[in-house]
């Protein structure tokens, strides 16, 4: 085992992170903290809010005077642990049991005011940008959203947030904020821009264009996979001889891309391992699809089959099977990738990362938020498949899976709750139409929440669900993968 303390002594915040979670812990502040040791340069401190979590982790970092554990496996014989203690302020902005709601938002504003704060990066998930996944317009009718237009001053959300403290720095003559989304969306510095300006236009269409004009939203692309921690997680550090209830555990594989523009100035992240690049597009993609898809594909069907993690569905070969035919041929053949990019070989290396024995990275925890995630991850992959005359029989019956896996049961009949922004509409679909697995069918190809134009009209995939479906329903998980496309 490898121990890194921790870097010495506080620094100036430069950067204000929305979404403190255990990714974030795992991946930027793991590339700051290593940043800071290495240059010994604390400009770039970081103050992380939470926004609807609880409130625990962020009086417990406080309680730890900010510093916490990172265990990185690279199997489970072979773990770097990393003190980090990039993060130097922790905020809450959401509304915890018996609080008013908002409690650091003051705060967090006047931080995000601050002419010291150049960068505010985002993990708040996809569902964090109160955007239609299918169409990317922001979602004007969401109760939060409605909430942050009739007051603006108090804003809940993150769009609203950044509307706000935009709208400050405006009026104050402040130059704004680099705003860096890390969540995995296409296009998501794009995405954001569209969700923080669509918001402001309902308050000041003027604010809205110096936005679109002055502020830089570049994208980025992140890669680490990091579990939801477990009791045997902590236990397994206690053994390492770490007692802390702020630690994260995470694969010892990392990567960051990141799209150069940064008006205020920024970390020599490069030095770090972080690739700028002038368009992260392609890897952007090459991650959602291969990656994520692939993640999906497990989640669905493998939580069905009564199957609890990543790695005790990729230990089973017809899922390995499944994996290399989604990824070489439905999702690689939608990708335009740089010459030096080996897909092949990076659908190996996905598959080995699977594979790691010391992270238990459970199914139920990839499969939240299906609805937020599919359109990017599955669904643009059969519109470019269907446009070049190619099959998508993986994605058809992966969103099989995922039909089935909303009724909020496995095919065993243990029940489970369904984590989506859509789970009640979903379970009204389930409801309405009960054994009719056609009907069913027909009205998820009818959620425009989900699925593209396109898409809803094409008889032919819908066929490819609805036989898909019958496979699962009727003779199982293994029989299904076993006869995929027969």
């Amino acid at each position: 085992m490898q121990t890194i303390k921790a870097s010495q002594g506080a620094g100036h915040i430069g950067i204000v992170h929305l979404g403190l979670g255990a990714f974030h812990r795992a991946h930027q502040a793991v590339y700051l903290e290593r940043y800071r040791d290495r240059t010994g340069d604390t400009q770039w401190g970081v103050s992380a809010a939470n926004l609807r979590r609880s409130v625990e982790l962020v009086d417990a970092l406080k309680g730890a005077n900010y510093r916490y554990h990172v265990a990185e496996y690279r199997d489970s014989d072979t773990v770097t642990l990393r003190e980090v203690g990039a993060i130097e302020e922790a905020l809450f902005t959401g509304q915890a049991q018996d609080q008013r709601w908002g409690r650091d938002l003051d705060a967090l504003l006047k931080r995000l005011c601050a002419a010291d704060t150049r960068i505010v990066t985002l993990t708040v998930t996809e569902k964090g940008y109160f955007l239609n996944p299918a169409s990317g317009e922001l979602l004007q009718s969401d109760p939060m959203i409605q909430a942050d237009i009739e007051s603006p001053n108090a804003p809940r959300t993150a769009p609203g947030i950044l509307v706000e403290a935009l709208k400050r720095r405006r009026a104050a003559g402040t130059a704004p904020f680099t705003v860096l989304c890390c969540d995995n969306m296409p296009d998501n510095g794009q995405r954001t821009r569209q969700a923080v300006a669509q918001l402001a236009r309902r308050q000041d269409a003027d604010l809205a264009d110096w936005i679109l004009e002055h502020v830089a939203f570049p994208c980025s692309m992140v890669d680490r996979i990091v579990p939801a921690m477990t009791g045997q997680d902590f236990e397994a550090l206690e053994r390492l001889g770490v007692s802390d209830p702020n630690a994260v555990v995470c694969e010892a594989f990392s990567q960051w891309v990141v799209e150069d523009h940064f008006p205020l100035g920024r970390p020599s992240w490069e030095e770090e391992g972080v690739t700028m690049v002038a368009d992260v597009a392609p890897f952007e993609t090459m991650k959602l699809r291969m990656l994520n898809g692939s993640h999906s594909l497990l989640a669905y069907l493998g939580a069905l089959d009564d199957i609890e993690t990543v790695f005790d569905a990729v230990s089973k070969p017809a899922f390995k099977t499944l994996l290399r035919r989604y990824m070489n041929e439905e999702a690689a053949p939608t990708l335009s990738m740089p010459e030096e990019i080996d897909l092949d070989a990076y659908a190996e290396s996905l598959i080995a990362r699977f594979a790691n024995d010391s992270l238990r990275h459970r199914l139920q925890q990839i499969a939240m938020d299906g609805s937020q995630k599919l359109p990017q991850r599955w669904l643009q992959v059969v519109e470019a498949n269907l446009a070049a005359g190619r099959e998508s029989a993986c994605v058809a019956l992966g969103l099989a899976g995922w039909i089935r896996y909303t009724q909020g049961s496995t095919l065993s009949g243990q029940r489970f709750s369904v984590d989506d922004p859509l789970a009640g509409q979903l379970e009204a679909l389930h409801q309405r139409h009960g054994e009719d697995a056609t009907a069913l069918v027909d009205a998820f190809f009818g959620l425009d929440a989900v699925m593209p134009e396109a898409l809803a009209r094409n008889d032919d995939f819908k066929r490819d669900v609805l036989n898909a479906y019958h496979a699962l329903t009727e003779h199982g998980v293994e029989h299904a993968l076993a006869h995929l496309d027969r």
